[in-house]
Order: structure tokens, then sequence, then C-alpha cells
């Protein structure tokens, strides 16, 4: 294991610049208006084919809104001490990155910069860090010519940021030959500042668009239409408090430990202040907590838009959901990646590990569903969608000795 450690070590040189290599190239949704994965996973295609993988596939999931028709998903293979037989491990990294958003000041988001013992850029930490240390991980162990106790699967797929419909969820609904029921599995995309949480279940998932119409009108004669502004205000507000204090239940396991209902994006077409507007939309963020019923948050939702239009003749409030995604059960914490990594993070680390859930949506949700026992974990600064996101160095190589712990106990 020393070996390996120090060979780790030796190649953290190589993942900088791999990490920056890949940041320099945007993989952006379509859903954004870019192009997506396609150039990036060719990049990375170039890379490991020159590593000794005992297999290496690539499917793509069709998709005419991106670069060449196509959302690349790669898998590369590093068979165990048994060939194919092997028992098996996942981790699984995402090619997409969010948009570069605003308020960079270190660099500019695709110009990745080294500084200070971190690498700066968008996509650094999330996921670049972590497709770097899996890739580097693995390369330690080639380079040494050790075969690990479990086959290793890369995966490098698209769409996490904008709902996995051509990346993971595709994979399992088109090529569900792929997974089996025994895998362990680790998705290093999310995490804390020391490596210590571990994370088995997810909160579920439901993005919700308030469509109001009412009548476009002047606004100083405001009797002669009807502000739609003001009936989504009206609703908003309801539904806020509505959903607050109906699905107020607390579980420790998660941090927050409660649902969360929050308003994001505003929209009307008014484009000047004397307008009152005839159209309205604002959307909902809400992560619930498994003991609830995402249905159940939606007919609520639709009996108070009725109540609401009642109050203001020739109103008319739509629902439309823009993602779902129902918690499946948890890890159990006495499952054997638990076990596994928590045994690697205090033999490396000397620490001990807690396990936990959180509010966001990662890949381990859909293995859960599966029946498929599933672990996010890093160690992040938790950066991810922030201007100048960064990935520290140090993280990188600590997390790569991590990951081949685990292929190794």
């Amino acid at each position: 294991m020393n070996e390996i450690l120090r060979e780790i070590e030796r190649l953290e040189g190589e993942m900088v610049k791999t990490l920056v290599e890949l940041i320099r190239i945007p993989a952006i949704s379509p859903d954004y208006g870019y192009e997506g994965e396609y150039d990036k996973a060719m990049r990375l295609l170039e890379i490991i084919r020159e590593w000794p993988f005992d297999r290496i596939e690539l499917y793509d999931a069709p998709d005419e809104r991106a670069k060449n028709g196509v959302r690349p998903n790669i898998l590369a293979y590093y068979y165990g001490e048994q060939g194919e037989e092997s028992p098996r491990m996942w981790i699984l990294a995402h090619l997409d990155v969010v948009p570069p958003g605003e308020g960079w000041t270190v660099t500019e988001p695709f110009k990745p910069v080294v500084k200070d013992g971190k690498v700066y850029g968008r996509g650094s930490e999330d996921n670049g860090q972590s497709i770097v240390s899996s890739l580097y991980a693995v390369k330690a162990l080639m380079n040494l010519g050790i075969r690990p106790k479990r086959t290793i699967i890369l995966a490098f797929v698209s769409d996490e940021e904008t709902g996995s419909k051509y990346g993971i969820e595709w994979l399992m609904k088109e090529h569900p030959e792929l997974f089996k029921k025994d895998d362990l599995v680790l998705v290093p995309d999310g995490g804390n500042e020391d490596g210590t949480f571990i994370e088995v279940a997810e909160k579920s998932i439901l993005w919700m668009k308030v469509k109001v119409r009412g009548r476009q009108v002047h606004a100083s004669m405001p009797d002669k239409g009807l502000n739609a502004h003001r009936v989504a205000l009206d609703y908003a507000y309801h539904l806020d408090r509505l959903l607050h204090e109906k699905y107020n239940a607390e579980d420790e396991l998660f941090d927050p430990p409660v649902s969360t209902f929050e308003p994001t994006m505003v929209k009307n077409p008014a484009d000047s202040p004397n307008i009152a507007p005839g159209e309205h939309e604002v959307v909902f963020d809400c992560r619930i907590l498994p003991d609830y019923s995402i249905d159940d948050v939606l007919k609520d939702a639709k009996e108070l838009a009725k109540e609401i239009e009642g109050r203001y003749p020739g109103a008319k409030i739509e629902i439309e959901v823009i993602q779902r995604l129902d918690a499946p059960e948890p890890t159990p914490k006495d499952s054997e990646i638990v076990k596994l990594l928590r045994k690697a993070i205090k033999e490396l680390r000397g620490k001990e590990a807690k396990v936990g859930g959180i509010g966001g949506g990662t890949f381990a949700a859909y293995f859960r569903a599966l029946g498929i026992p599933a672990v996010v974990w890093a160690t992040i600064d938790e950066l991810a969608h922030q201007p100048n996101e960064y990935s520290k160095i140090e993280n990188i190589v600590e997390d790569a000795k991590v990951m081949a712990a685990l292929a190794l106990l």
C-alpha cells in the first residue's frame, strides 16, 4: 500500500496538468444553449486510450441539440485479480459543468490558473477533481503492475447538472446489463473539507414552475386588466407558507434536517415600468424528506392554485414539473461500501467518518433505486457552481489514495 501511495504522490504534476486541460474545454448542457460534453469526452478518450485499461466503452445518448447529436458516456474497466470474474466497484464522475456565471476575479472560468496549491476554473471541483482522482488512482496501480481485488469501472457521464436524462438515467434504461446487484458504487460528487462525511441518503427533488396568466394592461389603469405579477406574488407567498407549515418534520440524518421549498427563478414579459404583465412565472426548488410524497406536495400546490384563482376572476395558474426524483431507500449504514470506505479513511487519514444525508441530487440515487448500495464521498471545500471555483491539489492527491485503497480492501 505504501508503494501505491508514493506512486500517487509522484503523479501529482500529471494530475494537475490533466485537470487544467479538461477545465479548458467547456462541457455545458444544451439546456443552457451550449454544445454539451462531446469535445471534453473526446479529449478524455484520447488520454485514457494510451493507458492499459482492459476495456473502454463509449455509449452515446442521442440528443440532436448537442454537438454531433450525442451526449457521450465513457466506461473504462481495469480488471481485478480474478479478471472479468472479479467483484466490481464503480467510481462515477460527470463530464458536464454548469455555465460560467458572474463574479470571477482570480481568472476567467475556462482559463484555469494554478495558484496557492489550488486549481481555479469552472468545473475544477465539480466534478473535475474526482475525474482526475479516479483516473490516477487507477494509473498508479497500472504503473506498478498491481491488479486490485475488485475490478474498477470508471464512469465519466454526461448531463448530471440538468437531470441525467442523457447520462446515468439513459445508461440504466438503455443498457441495464451493465449493472449488477452486488456492485459497489462510489460517487465522488459531494462531501466536506476533511473528507469525513459519507452520504448515504438524499431527499426527493421537485422543481416546479408556476405559470400565472392574467391580462396585460397599462399600469395606470389596473382595473382594465389583471396583473399576473400580483396574482403570482399572492400564490407564491401562500404556497411557501403552506409547504413549510405542513411538511415540517425533521430528520437528523440530513443537513439541513428539514424539507426545503425555495422560490428560485421569476420571469414575466413586462419590459417597461408602466406595464402590468399578463403573464408571470416562478420556479420552486423543493428538497423533500423521504417521509413525504412528492404527489402530496403537487396536490397541495394545485389545490391552492384553484383557491387563488377564485380570488382573481379570470386568472389561470398552471403547475409544470421541470424535474422530479423520488428519493429511494437510503444505503444501509452497515453495507459493504460504507464499511470499506470508513476503513480506508481511518487507515489513511486517522479519522472517523460519519454518515448522513443531503438535499442535493447525485448519481447515487439512481443506483439506490435499483437496490444497489451507493455512497457519495469526496474531500471538497464546496465551491461548486460558485465564482472562483477551485480544487485543492492536496485533495486531488489524497482522494486518489482513498480510491486506490478501496479497490484493494
